[in-house]
């Protein structure tokens, strides 16, 4: 009876244990946080190839304040092994007179001026009259979670650019979002397309609107699918705000 008892504990600690071996290797890619913890000591050494907007973007920062606070000029180059300081004073009253100032500046651009080049200034175009990157069902809407939303669509499926600016990131080095292209359109907005199958643009280059950047993969995530998202001075907010009308 002894020797029984044993085995059938044996047999049940094997089962809880490989259930929970199980549980972490099939945990849907999709729950992983998006945005990254800031380190304790509030700073962060550049990681060969990164960028600033690299940096913002995983500490769901705004560049401009990373910027200011690291004394770091347009257009944002910076070098590896070089302390970003991720924390400091910078009231809620400072922040809002900040943005205020930026939106003032921002003004309609319809068209990339030909003599463009990506040394001369940042990009500067209205954030109104943007169009959909791709065209699908939402699978997953914008919360707090989520940071975005998830279209859905088939493998190799053209991802457009939703408005015109200057690609600012593109490739795998965010967690959880597979092949990236962060695009920036202003001082104070910057789009997301993130599980590309492909990528047809490079950091640095200047997009129009409507041109195809990418194509719809799974990278990063356990389904084909287009995950964006759009951020208002270094914060997600829902892209549908920023829509007339819903996505066909």
């Amino acid at each position: 009876m002894n020797r029984f008892c044993s085995k059938l504990i044996v047999s049940l600690c094997s089962l809880l244990l490989l259930a929970c071996t199980d549980s972490d290797n099939y945990a849907p890619v999709t729950d992983i946080s998006r945005m990254e913890s800031i380190p304790k000591n509030g700073m962060h050494r550049v990681a060969k190839g990164e960028t600033l907007y690299e940096i913002a973007w995983r500490f769901g920062l705004d560049y401009r304040y990373l910027a200011v606070r690291n004394n770091i000029k347009p257009p944002y180059t910076i070098k590896q092994n070089q302390i970003i300081t991720l924390r400091g004073r910078y009231s809620e009253q400072q922040k809002q007179n900040n943005i205020a100032s930026q939106e003032s500046s921002v003004k309609p651009m319809t068209a990339i001026p030909a003599d463009f080049t990506r040394h001369e200034k940042e990009p500067n175009y209205s954030a109104s009259g943007w169009i959909w990157p791709v065209q699908g069902e939402i699978i997953k809407p914008y919360s707090a979670a989520n940071k975005g939303i998830d279209i859905s669509g088939h493998m190799g499926k053209p991802i457009y650019a939703a408005g015109a600016g200057k690609v600012v990131y593109c490739g795998a080095g965010l967690r959880g979002y597979g092949n990236l292209i962060i695009i920036k359109h202003n001082s104070l907005y910057l789009s997301a397309y993130a599980h590309n199958r492909l990528t047809f643009v490079k950091e640095g280059e200047w997009v129009k609107k409507g041109q195809k950047i990418s194509e719809m993969g799974n990278t990063g995530t356990d389904k084909t699918m287009l995950h964006f998202e759009i951020r208002r001075a270094g914060k997600p907010i829902d892209p549908l705000s920023l829509y007339p009308g819903k996505i066909a």
